[in-house]
Parts: C-alpha cells; structure tokens; sequence
C-alpha cells in the first residue's frame, strides 16, 4: 500500500501503530539525521505510541558490515518491526537487514533470486529522495566491503508493507541531490522500456515517469521549494520502480553499480552520468524506443533515427540544465579493465537489453567517463 503527499508520512507512522507494532527500528544515514528529518519521522512515532531507535550508520552503496550493524541494534533493541528512511542505501540495506532477521543463515546463502525462505521483520518505507524506486521493488544491493563486489538479493519479500511517499520530506534536498536521484529515476524508466521483457504495463508506467521526469526535474532543481514539482518526481520515481522491478534494467546500472563499488560513487550520480553514453551505444539497436520516448516529451518528427538522435540530445540536455557532470573526475584509467569486465558479467547475466557488449566496446565507453577524455 502507497499513501501519497504532504504529511504521508504521519500517517504511515499512524499506520504502524495501528498494525501493533511495539517498537521500530529506523535504518537511515547520518545525513538525514543531521538535517532534522529522522526526528520528524520520531516526532510522528512517538505521537502515535511507538518506541523506536535509530541505526544511522548506512553509507552510499551500503556493505555487509552495515547490515550486520543495523541487524545488531534491532536484536539488542528487541525491535520488532523496520522502518527505512532514505534513498537507495537505506532501503537497500533494510530489506536484507529485515530478512537477516528472520532467516538464521550467512548473508551468502541469502544471495540471489528467492533464496528469503521465511517472511522478514515487517519493513516500511519513507524515501525522501524521489530517485530509486527501491520502496517499490523486490530487490537489494549490498556490497562485500573487502572485494567490492556488488551483491544481490531478490525475493517478492523484501517488498515494503506500505510506503509513504511525502514530498514535504524531500523540500530541503540540496540541488545536486534532487539532480542525481531524479536523472536516477529516469534511467529506470529508460532502461525499463529499452527492455526486451517490457510490456504494455510496464511501459506505461516508464511512459509516465519519463514524462513528469522531463516536465518536473528542472523546476524542483531550480526550486527545492516547490511542492508540486517535489509531488510530480516522488510519484515519477514511485513509476520508475514499478515498472524496472518487472522488467530489470541494463549498462547504465551495470556500469554504475561498478563505479559505486571502486569509488563510493552515489549510484543516482554514476547512473546519470553513464546514461548518455549507453543510449548512444544502443542508437541503432533501440531506435524504435528511442524515438517512442521522444515522442513522450513533445518531440515532433517522422524520421525514427532523427527522432531517436534527439531524445538522446534531450537527455544530455536535461542532465547539463540540473548541473550532472559528463565525467567522473574520481575514475582512474587503470581502473577500466577491472569496471568493464565486472559490468559485462553482471550484464550479460541478468539484463535483457537491446545490445550486448563486447569488452573493448565497453572498455571504450568507460573511457569516455575519463574528465581528460
């Protein structure tokens, strides 16, 4: 169940009191609760009779050794439900936090596709980044914090019980943020419908993401302020998610995933600035659907490729006008090879994409992330 604008999130909190929920552990980052945010969500539980603790110590692209953490402070604490506050990483980590808890095995052996055997600890969700969809999907992405490794855990339930999704939590999201969740949530929608296993469910919902994406992101980068437009790319995120669970994503979230694991890189801001050059590599092989999304923002034209060239152009735009750097100053060239080869193998096992690379080919597109490139 979703509740929907300004002050939701009490009444998600109201929710949980009135599920007989007795104490919540909230999973959230230090960040959110430096800016006052964690204590409004507390304010609420506590005005609604649940006992809560914190466990702040998740990190972008959170780790084993943040879930063992967090599972630590919900045993001692004797919690008996969860309540995610944050973007991606928190919520990533709370669902395998939620399932660790109820599941009496190694974090390895919940790896994986529907490995959780039995029901976790009953998870709620609060996002105040309009950006990941992760309150909506079925899977979570924790790192090995010695390897790098990106790890996978996907199973219907890890899915949220209810969610609110609060625009008034995300007003005071600073500009660089609000950017890379919101180009997050539309390489989502992207790489949902350059899917081989979209449908016309699944495209309607990406279809309605990339069109508030488009219309909303500039004004709520421009102005954190403005309430209908922070409303417009909660629920455009909300869609993404909804429609990248079904159908999975593609490059642009191998290759981030990767850019996360060597540098701690926030996946919204890799994601945004690998988009461009993966649509540009799959211009020939997605020209129909490329030219479809063009077609969603009010681009006009008959020619396919013409059309295609030009959502790719707006995409690009879009990422310049919210300030998304083309390159990523932390890359290191000698780190390529390692990036590339990692990427093509979580890829070509998971992603139904429009194009496969080959390794030189994506070598080459890393490369082209290069600030000197």
């Amino acid at each position: 169940m979703t509740l929907l604008g300004a002050g939701s999130s009490k009444d998600l909190c109201s929710a949980i009191a009135e599920a007989g929920v007795k104490k919540v552990l909230v999973v959230t980052d230090a960040m959110l609760v430096k800016l006052g945010i964690v204590t409004r969500i507390t304010g609420a539980l506590d005005a609604n009779g649940v006992a809560w603790c914190v466990y702040d110590g998740v990190e972008p692209d959170p780790t084993s050794d943040h879930v063992a953490a967090g599972l630590a402070v919900l045993r001692r604490e004797q919690c008996d439900a969860i309540l995610a506050v944050g973007g991606g990483s928190p919520m990533d980590a709370a669902k395998v936090i939620s399932a660790a808890a109820t599941n009496d095995k190694p974090l390895r052996k919940l790896e994986g596709l529907l490995k959780v055997r039995r029901a976790p600890v009953p998870l709620y969700a609060i996002p105040t980044t309009a950006g990941t969809g992760s309150e909506v999907t079925i899977a979570a992405v924790v790192s090995d914090p010695v390897t790098h490794a990106k790890k996978f855990f996907v199973d219907p339930k890890l899915l949220p019980l209810m969610t609110a999704l609060d625009p008034s939590l995300m007003v005071g999201l600073p500009p660089a943020v609000t950017a890379a969740t919101g180009m997050d949530a539309l390489t989502h929608a992207v790489e949902s419908y350059l899917s081989k296993t979209s449908n016309r469910q699944t495209e309607r919902w990406a279809s309605a993401a990339i069109r508030l994406i488009f219309a909303n992101l500039p004004k709520a980068y421009a102005d954190g302020g403005n309430l209908e437009a922070r409303r417009a790319m909660a629920l455009a995120s909300y869609y993404a998610g909804l429609a990248f669970t079904r159908t999975s994503v593609g490059y642009v979230h191998a290759i981030a995933h990767q850019l996360g694991a060597h540098y701690r890189t926030p996946h919204g801001l890799a994601n945004a600035t690998v988009l461009p050059h993966v649509l540009d590599f799959s211009l020939d092989a997605a020209t129909r659907r490329m030219a479809d999304m063009a077609r969603m923002i009010g681009i006009e034209g008959t020619s396919e490729i013409a059309l295609a060239r030009a959502f790719l152009d707006s995409v690009r735009e879009l990422a310049a006008e919210v300030g998304i750097p083309p390159t990523l100053a932390a890359l290191r060239r000698q780190d390529i090879p390692d990036i590339a080869r990692a990427a093509l193998a979580e890829a070509q096992m998971n992603y139904p994409v429009p194009r496969y690379m080959e390794m030189d080919e994506c070598e080459a597109l890393i490369g082209r992330l290069l600030p000197s490139a």
